[in-house]
């Protein structure tokens, strides 16, 4: 009988143990996590037998499926950026919130200032210049990152 308990409790705690979803990112890859929530940007989880939670951008999450009901959620949609004229679908991303995308290319510039405009219009005129360039080599995310005197640095992410 006492075997009997024994097993039966092994098999209960395999089950709580086990990962109850499966996260699907825009590159194609499968994570089987324990999935926490969703919230200020980011998908939080944790890996099977670890209490450490991770978190991932949800813009490198496509959809996250609940195992036992079969039920999918979607997360965000997929970006696909083919040549300049794609530069409005650019999404401009603080540098915290580029967790899961690749970092794929970084360049460095000077920001426009043209006399008479507001800081503000200024800094909208070398977000459109960082965006377009990004779109011409298909990178659907940037990070801009302003230096001092005037110049910039932006990395381009991909899925």
């Amino acid at each position: 009988m006492k075997i009997l308990y024994f097993t039966l409790a092994l098999l209960f705690a395999n089950v709580a143990m086990s990962q109850t979803h499966q996260i699907t990112k825009h590159n194609g890859e499968q994570l089987d996590v324990n999935f926490i929530k969703s919230e200020n940007g980011f998908v939080y989880y944790s890996l099977n037998g670890s209490s450490e939670e991770i978190k991932i951008s949800k813009y490198a999450v496509s959809s996250i499926t609940n195992k036992e009901t079969k039920q999918t959620q979607k997360v965000s949609d997929k970006i696909v950026v083919d040549s300049k004229d794609d530069y409005k679908m650019v999404t401009v991303l603080p540098q915290e919130k580029t967790i899961g995308l690749k970092q794929a290319a970084s360049f460095t510039g000077v920001s426009t200032r043209t006399k008479g405009e507001p800081p503000i219009a200024n800094q909208n005129q070398t977000a459109m210049r960082i965006k377009s360039k990004s779109a011409s080599n298909g990178y659907p995310f940037v990070s801009i990152v302003e230096k001092a005197d005037g110049k910039y640095e932006a990395v381009a992410y991909v899925y």
